[in-house]
């Protein structure tokens, strides 16, 4: 499989979100959260709940609306770039697999991050980095809105309808379905709402994303469905 993939064209795209879908760093973000919460006296387990659910600017605007949300991001930023230096990452099982199986022009990472995080992050896990990455300084509107989708396809030279979005949050699979790609859900208990498939690992998907891309399975399946 991995060699007949790696010999033909691309007609078939993967587009990875990377925090929680290919790189486990939950724990790096809570630190993060936790750190920049106390500097700011705040509790720290609010500000995490809040920035689950909202992006930063959005988070600082609830929790901090007293301070400059300009030094909030400085600082968080500082922090991030820091973990990135000195955290321990692991990449979900199947990830090396599955990425060093697919032809290269074949997938790209979308993420809500930045570009130098994601390649120090993947540095450290032994992840190859694909040809397109869309990140958060590439786009004027981030998840839920199609629009890092769509850019990421652009790139690709691919049409919507030819590609596959892997992701695990909410936003980014209502990202997803909006630039009208079929979406798999993985690293969740239970399939988040609107994906055509859901795996409860990465690892469980990989056979069927690589089946995909190939062409020997259907765009997308009426959904959601439950596998492993």
């Amino acid at each position: 499989m991995i060699s007949e993939l790696g010999s033909r064209d691309a007609t078939r795209y993967v587009l990875f979100d990377v925090d929680g879908t290919l790189i486990d760093a939950v724990d790096n973000q809570r630190l993060v959260w936790r750190t920049w919460a106390q500097r700011y006296g705040l509790d720290p387990d609010e500000v995490y709940r809040v920035a689950l659910r909202t992006r930063p600017m959005e988070t600082f605007a609830q929790v901090a609306p007293d301070q400059d949300p300009r030094a909030c991001l400085a600082v968080l930023h500082e922090l991030e770039d820091e973990d990135v230096r000195s955290g321990v990452y692991t990449a979900f099982d199947g990830a090396q697999e599955l990425l060093n199986a697919l032809p290269p022009a074949a997938w790209a990472l979308v993420t809500s991050n930045y570009e130098h995080r994601v390649r120090g992050r993947f540095a450290r896990t032994g992840l190859p980095v694909p040809r397109v990455v869309v990140d958060a300084a590439s786009v004027t509107e981030g998840k839920p809105s199609p629009v890092p989708y769509l850019r990421a396809a652009a790139h690709l030279g691919a049409r919507p309808e030819d590609c596959l979005v892997i992701e695990d949050a909410p936003s980014g699979v209502e990202s997803g379905l909006r630039a009208g790609m079929t979406v798999w859900g993985v690293n969740t208990p239970a399939a988040v709402e609107g994906v055509h498939r859901h795996f409860a690992g990465l690892q469980e998907a990989v056979p069927d994303i690589l089946a995909f891309v190939s062409g020997s399975r259907p765009h997308r399946l009426e959904g959601p469905t439950t596998a492993g």
